[in-house]
């Protein structure tokens, strides 16, 4: 049947070939080589808009078992006693609601299998004790960010890239009543008058809501998940997020007390590297730390932490980083860690940086060392203190020593892309000088960024009191690496 398309049979040794059919005689064509035109430029394919297409099958079977769900949980709010519910144990609650749940099928003749029966009193659980669908996500040791649009769409952050995942809400009531969840126990609220909050979860992941009017198309959620293990300085050289070479000079910058701000944009790793580089801490010393949400897990024994918060439903009882960070200077500290710095407790940072507390550390967000220094001229600004741009300038340059620069970078990797020195000022302009760099040099067809770290060839400034300290690092360190 296929005959006229297949190849012709190889012949045995001896055998005879079969006599060709006469054919009509076809004039071939000559080849031609089209050259490419150097003029012209290609454009890569459009991606496609992210979907999660499940099977109809599937997706009804969905919308059964959440119509259940939905059902079923209303029956057990109507049978559960909720005063008990905070005393109860997490076997005696399951008991209970498996029961429940057994019961009500029965009424309605639901026949179900053992994994689904499983799936409805999990999903039942985390409806009364946890946060409903998130809960899975929140589980997920792979998962660093929630990021919820509206009930229907729940995105999540793996390796530093987003992905579209199956889970949805119910309906924008089931939503917004797993937000007024959240931000009760915590003693906020959210509705139209206040139509934002920032939270912090039980566990210690940050938590941000939008709820409309504001939120066009149904409620808005981030949550940045808290890891437990932290990060060290060997898992991040293992990672590739910065070398050998640039562990050791920045565990001399931190020893030797230098004034450090880690500088990048969202989700760029600030605070994994800020934790990092805290372990190079001496264990004698007092650290105290001030964050918004309390993230930072220092391992040394003598430590402080303090946490900023907000006003409460009658706009009062808020406690800024600013009042953390004066009543900070009267608790003798060694050392002052502020998880970021964003408003007017700049001034009082960079003046306990210049008045004896030498190797404080912070984060901003700027997209480069220079943009670093330009940033915290803004925040001098906007906090309104009225003063001359050189001493605004002068004031940095004293103060700030070294500025670590953390990327992510279109692939979805974290680099430690700059780390650059301030050496002072020359005239009105503040002089840096960069001793490390991420040197990019391509990128393969799977869009994986090819590059390198590199030194500039440039000596630190601080090479002398590294010496005096007792960490006399090989000049070696500061000589540029070739691209392989």
């Amino acid at each position: 049947m296929f005959s006229k398309y297949k190849k012709a049979a190889a012949t045995a040794p001896g055998a005879s070939a079969p006599k060709a059919a006469p054919t009509a005689k076809v004039t071939q064509m000559p080849a031609t080589t089209v050259k490419p035109d150097p003029t012209r430029v290609s454009r890569r394919s459009t991606i496609a808009a992210a979907t999660v297409a499940p099977v109809e099958k599937e997706r009804k079977r969905k919308e059964r078992m959440g119509e259940i769900k939905l059902e079923l949980h209303r029956a057990l709010l109507d049978s559960l006693n909720l005063a008990a519910l905070e005393t109860a144990s997490e076997q005696d609650l399951r008991h209970e609601i498996s029961a429940i749940a057994a019961e009500f099928l029965q009424e309605r003749s639901i026949v179900l299998n053992r994994d689904e029966r499983h799936t409805l009193n999990q999903e039942l659980y985390d409806e009364v004790k946890g946060l409903g669908p998130l809960e899975t996500l929140l589980k997920d040791d792979t998962v660093n960010d929630i990021l919820v649009n509206g009930p229907q769409q729940i995105f999540v952050e793996r390796n530093g890239k987003l992905e579209l995942t199956d889970v949805t809400f119910k309906d924008e009531r089931h939503l917004l009543r797993i937000i007024d969840k959240i931000v009760s126990a915590v003693g906020r609220r959210v509705d139209e008058s206040n139509p934002y909050v920032d939270a912090r979860l039980k566990d210690g992941s940050r938590f941000n809501a939008m709820v409309p009017p504001i939120a066009v198309d149904g409620s808005l959620v981030s949550i940045r998940k808290f890891k437990k293990d932290k990060l060290g300085i060997d898992d991040l050289v293992n990672f590739g997020a910065f070398t050998e070479e640039m562990a050791a000079y920045l565990q001399a910058a931190v020893a030797t007390r230098l004034n450090i701000i880690v500088s990048g944009g969202t989700g760029s790793g600030k605070t994994t590297t800020l934790n990092a580089l805290s372990s190079f801490i001496d264990n004698a010393e007092r650290i105290l730390t001030i964050e918004d949400t309390a993230e930072l897990q220092l391992q040394q024994t003598h430590v402080g932490r303090m946490e900023s918060r907000p006003p409460n439903v009658e706009g009062k009882g808020e406690v800024s980083p600013r009042d953390c960070l004066k009543n900070a200077l009267r608790m003798r500290p060694d050392r002052i860690i502020v998880g970021e710095t964003r408003g007017e407790e700049v001034i009082d940072m960079l003046q306990a940086m210049n008045t004896g507390h030498d190797g404080s550390m912070t984060t901003i967000h700027a997209n480069s060392a220079r943009d670093g220094v330009s940033r915290l001229e803004n925040m001098i600004a906007m906090a309104g203190i009225e003063m001359p741009l050189k001493a605004v300038r002068s004031q940095i340059s004293s103060a700030v020593n070294l500025i670590v620069q953390a990327s992510r970078l279109q692939d979805g990797s974290r680099r430690m892309t700059s780390i650059t020195e301030i050496t002072g000022m020359e005239g009105d302009v503040i002089s840096m000088q960069e001793i490390f760099r991420y040197q990019r040099v391509g990128l393969t067809p799977e869009n994986k960024i090819i590059g390198h770290f590199t030194a500039t060839g440039v000596r630190s400034h601080y090479a002398e009191r590294f010496r005096m300290w007792g960490y006399d690092l090989p000049s070696s360190i500061y000589e540029p690496i070739a691209a392989q």
